[in-house]
């Protein structure tokens, strides 16, 4: 093989190992790829948080204060996931008006995303005041800072969400279905649909075996 060809003898007939020609690089696979890239770094950090949540759930975490029976609420944990599980579904069928290339119903599921979204961030928010209101607030344990850790980094990533949701509908309505604002809305559907995964295995996690 000599430097710098993309070829090899075999028997005397060049064989091509690889393509060394130009060509065009798909720009819309690759920043969905790099997209995919942060969304595993954010799993270690959820991995982290579950694993010390894990640690710090045990009676002896909890310093005398309340514990993980006497915290979560799965009943209510099961309405926020109601919720919230209802704004993953509006964003997906927004994602089919975006296909049909449909921006006026794509919109308006992108609102009923954002108004359930918005309720599940509200319902959250309500519960950890509720808490701190009663003296359960995350510096009265171990175990209360590691429940409230999990449920703040997650409602932070629901509020970005809903950010972005504002700023993408701002931009469908200012310039249209584009490629720059295409490949947009397809990230924000995999950071949405990741919040869902995620609130999985907190209601999975902390409220159905915390109730245990």
């Amino acid at each position: 093989m000599t430097a710098g060809a993309g070829n090899a003898s075999a028997g005397g007939a060049p064989v091509k190992l690889w393509d060394d020609s130009g060509h065009q690089h798909d720009m819309f696979s690759t920043r969905l790829l790099g997209f995919w890239l942060y969304m595993l770094s954010d799993s270690l950090v959820f991995a982290a948080l579950f694993a010390a949540y894990g640690v710090l759930s045990y009676p002896m975490s909890a310093a005398g204060g309340p514990t993980k029976m006497q915290v979560v609420e799965p009943v209510y944990a099961y309405v926020e996931s109601v919720v919230f599980f209802a704004s993953v579904l509006a964003y997906g069928l927004a994602m089919v008006d975006l296909k049909h290339d449909r921006p006026r119903a794509l919109t308006l599921w992108m609102i009923a995303a954002f108004v359930l979204g918005a309720g599940f961030v509200g319902m959250e928010a309500n519960e950890l005041l509720g808490l701190a209101a009663r003296g359960a607030g995350p510096q009265r344990s171990g175990f209360l800072s590691a429940f409230f850790t999990i449920l703040v980094v997650h409602g932070v990533h629901a509020v970005f969400g809903l950010l972005w949701m504002l700023v993408m509908m701002v931009q469908v309505a200012a310039k249209g279905l584009t490629p720059k604002v295409t490949y947009r809305l397809v990230n924000l559907k995999v950071f949405w649909l990741y919040q869902g995964v995620i609130w999985c295995l907190v209601y999975s996690f902390v409220y159905l075996w915390g109730a245990i």
